[in-house]
């Protein structure tokens, strides 16, 4: 994808120079300049693969064509064909740009999910002064910053501070980890993420006329339970970064460690909103562990083992959900009553299946995204 994007980056110059040799009025002939532009293009052409079948496959215009159309209208409007013969190579090119970077985009999903919960994680450590892991969180930063640099590439715009980033990083001291923390990377991070970003793409849809198919008053239910079978642990932990991002009151959503981490109680962090009705408000910082597990229930020794982790946590946690595609046991879930009754802190939230599935019943699309409904042809 890196030849790609520089062949097209020589493609963008060829035609940058050429169109400053397009006729502007009535003309004959070519010139050795224009000619060898053309055999450039025609040949760099040869150096971008087809993204799902599309191609750039227009040639240069003829300018002599060109000119002569000059000639044959100057007293009249332009034909529309002159306009689309002149316009046609670069809207090839912005289209084979578009698909290019979301193919690049498609390929790195996973890796930058990774990198960014790495170096939220280092960062974290680091600001927190453990002084005995220091030395690998700092490796973790420095080498995930620049593997981010590498894969992101030209395939978003940066409007963060990506060039802070690299001086405080070449610098290092501890005002410098500061500004990385609280200043740079927030930004930088930002910015990765919007090369996540596919809220904009279609979903897979049959063919099928709405019209008619309403029309044809379909009768019958509709299926209530979603097909949590159908997804893997980091689309599980997905869903859930998405629904918290779209909870009311709640705040600046992370991811903590990737997917599989030893440390399984630390998925994604969430600031709550408390107000509490006279007009203040308090930040309760919630962390979220997530359980894909459709062959077992969780039981009481999972949840006392994520809180034995979450204990040990700077800044202090106030609540620990833990949610899970499948069910707790019974013992659980009492312990879990007994234990918010008692006050105890940090307090435990359970999110069954069907409490996700209530908090998905208003997001269709998210449903639809993640095919937790598969589409009945």
């Amino acid at each position: 994808m890196d030849v790609a994007a520089a062949n097209l980056a020589k493609l963008y110059n060829v035609l940058d120079r050429a169109e400053l040799e397009y006729p502007q009025g009535p003309s004959h002939g070519s010139s050795i300049e224009y000619d060898n532009l053309s055999r450039s293009w025609t040949d760099l052409l040869g150096g971008l693969p087809p993204i799902d079948g599309y191609r750039v496959v227009v040639p240069l215009p003829d300018i002599d064509d060109i000119g002569r159309h000059w000639a044959d209208y100057f007293d009249f409007d332009i034909p529309h064909e002159l306009y689309e013969k002149l316009e046609t190579p670069r809207k090839q090119v912005e289209e084979y740009k578009y698909r290019l970077a979301r193919a690049r985009a498609t390929a790195i999903a996973d890796r930058l999910n990774h990198l960014v919960a790495a170096v939220d994680t280092s960062l974290r450590v680091i600001s927190g002064g453990n002084s005995t892991a220091e030395s690998e969180h700092y490796a973790t930063v420095e080498n995930g910053v620049a593997e981010l640099d590498r894969l992101v590439g030209d395939a978003i715009e940066r409007r963060g501070r990506w060039s802070d980033l690299r001086r405080h990083l070449r610098f290092g001291q501890d005002h410098d980890w500061d500004d990385i923390a609280t200043l740079d990377w927030p930004t930088v991070r930002a910015d990765v993420l919007a090369a996540l970003d596919t809220t904009d793409r279609p979903l897979p849809i049959p063919p099928v006329d709405l019209g008619t198919l309403a029309s044809s008053k379909p009768a019958g239910g509709v299926t209530t339970q979603l097909a949590w079978q159908s997804i893997n642990e980091e689309q599980f932990e997905r869903i859930l970064f998405e629904v918290l991002s779209k909870l009311p009151r709640h705040q600046n959503v992370q991811w903590l460690t990737r997917t599989n981490a030893p440390d399984r109680g630390r998925d994604l962090s969430v600031e709550r909103l408390i107000e509490d009705g006279t007009g203040s408000v308090r930040t309760e910082r919630v962390i979220v562990q997530a359980k894909h597990w459709q062959s077992k229930s969780v039981s009481l020794s999972d949840i006392a083992n994520n809180l034995a982790a979450v204990d040990l946590w700077q800044p202090r946690v106030h609540v620990l959900v833990v949610a899970t595609s499948g069910r707790f046991t019974t013992d659980a879930v009492s312990w879990v009553e007994k234990r918010n009754y008692e006050g105890t802190q940090p307090r435990v939230e359970l999110w069954p299946e069907n409490k996700l599935e209530s908090l998905l019943a208003s997001r269709p699309a998210l449903i639809a995204t993640y095919r937790l409904r598969p589409i009945v042809r």
